[in-house]
């Protein structure tokens, strides 16, 4: 007991140490560390829970190799920009070539954003809430 007081006086008398004050600054999450996730809308409520775009679904890049298929439903929770670069891998010659199909995702943002001059990520929100 006495060292226990002796403790809590010394914490009392040297105050809150500066590691417990600090803040930790996390970086913005960047889709190909060009388009940040945070400032997509999703203009249609009822696909909230279906487009994974901001929050913890916030990517650097489309290849996190989750296990999106293990249960049902849990697909919706795959980051949007990951199952379009998954459905670029079909057709017998590109089955499992998912590095292709992501380089193929980042030039094809690339040339959204010199074309429009806004983030990709919006305008593959758009298309996806118009089909």
């Amino acid at each position: 007991p006495l060292n226990i007081k002796m403790a809590e006086e010394q914490w009392a008398e040297e105050g809150v140490p500066a590691y417990a004050e600090a803040e930790v600054d996390t970086p913005e999450v960047k889709l190909f560390g060009k388009w940040a996730c945070d400032e997509v809308q999703i203009n249609d409520i009822s696909l909230n829970d279906y487009i994974a775009v901001k929050d913890r679904h916030a990517v650097y890049l489309p290849h996190p190799a989750g296990r999106y298929a293990a249960r049902r439903f849990r697909k919706a929770q795959c980051p949007i920009v990951e199952r379009m670069t998954n459905s670029l891998m079909m057709h017998g010659r590109n089955n499992g070539k998912k590095l292709m199909a992501v380089r193929i995702m980042r030039h094809s943002f690339e040339i959204i954003h010199l074309l429009t001059g806004e983030n990709p990520l919006q305008i593959l929100v758009d298309a996806i809430v118009n089909s």
